[in-house]
């Protein structure tokens, strides 16, 4: 008489135990695909981001004679340099309320201005990336520290450029996707151990859907930036050689 009520009981127990482990696994499953679902909307959302915020600078050098742009060195990268200045387009009204694309409202990008002389246009840098690349330099950095300036280099891709190896930089949980094409991106480094995005899979790429012919003189990333709302931030400059984009060392 007393085991039928704890069977009971027991039958009842499993049956919510498994419903439990099926509601948690549909929350896991939902987290491990929100950050792409995520990442879909942002760059959905960023086009028109730039819109409002293209308008937003032209009314703003118009009326004021000027760009809203935070203050950069000279030694700052070009394409992580004149910043928008978002406070004060919205301070004086010339956008009701900072974008939530933007890292001052928690995005993933900052907002920059590229041909500011001649035809100022609106795209965004990639924070993921930026930080992406400062983990790998970090461990870099690391690495040299603990064997003598020896750099952890893998094969040579490009004259005096080569890949950073995973293995020995310990950097293999580092993955970034390419906001051009989602593709898996490679991590290189100059001679005295700067680290880069290697991005010439998608020049290339762009290069064989547009079927552009490029010269040997320019430097194919302004391609990638006409292209797209996005700059290729931590890059090397890349000219046609060979039939294929090669990334240049800079001189320091």
């Amino acid at each position: 008489m007393t085991q039928a009520p704890f069977s009971r009981r027991s039958g009842g127990f499993r049956k919510a135990a498994a419903a439990v482990m099926v509601i948690l696994l549909a929350v896991s499953l939902t987290g491990c695909l929100y950050p792409d679902d995520k990442k879909n909307e942002n760059r959905v959302s960023y086009r028109e981001s730039v819109k409002r915020i293209q308008s937003a600078i032209d009314d703003y050098q118009k009326d004021q004679g000027l760009l809203p742009i935070l203050n950069a060195d000279e030694d700052t990268p070009k394409y992580e340099k004149f910043r928008v200045d978002l406070d004060q387009l919205q301070k004086r009204g010339f956008i009701d309320e900072i974008p939530t694309t933007a890292f001052e409202k928690g995005g993933s990008g900052y907002f920059i201005i590229q041909n500011e002389e001649t035809d100022p246009t609106i795209k965004v840098m990639d924070l993921i990336t930026v930080q992406k690349v400062n983990d790998v330099q970090r461990a870099v950095n690391r690495y040299k520290i603990a064997h003598d300036g020896k750099l952890p280099a893998g094969d040579e891709v490009y004259a005096g450029i080569r890949m950073v190896d995973p293995a020995l930089a310990d950097t293999k949980n580092i993955v970034l996707k390419s906001v051009y094409s989602g593709q898996d991106m490679n991590f290189i480094m100059d001679q005295t151990g700067v680290v880069y995005v290697d991005y010439a899979f998608d020049i290339m790429q762009l290069i064989d859907k547009e079927g552009l012919k490029p010269s040997n003189e320019e430097d194919l990333r302004e391609e990638l930036v006409k292209s797209s709302d996005y700059v290729p931030v931590k890059s090397l400059p890349y000219k046609w050689s060979g039939n294929s984009p090669v990334a240049i060392q800079t001189q320091s």
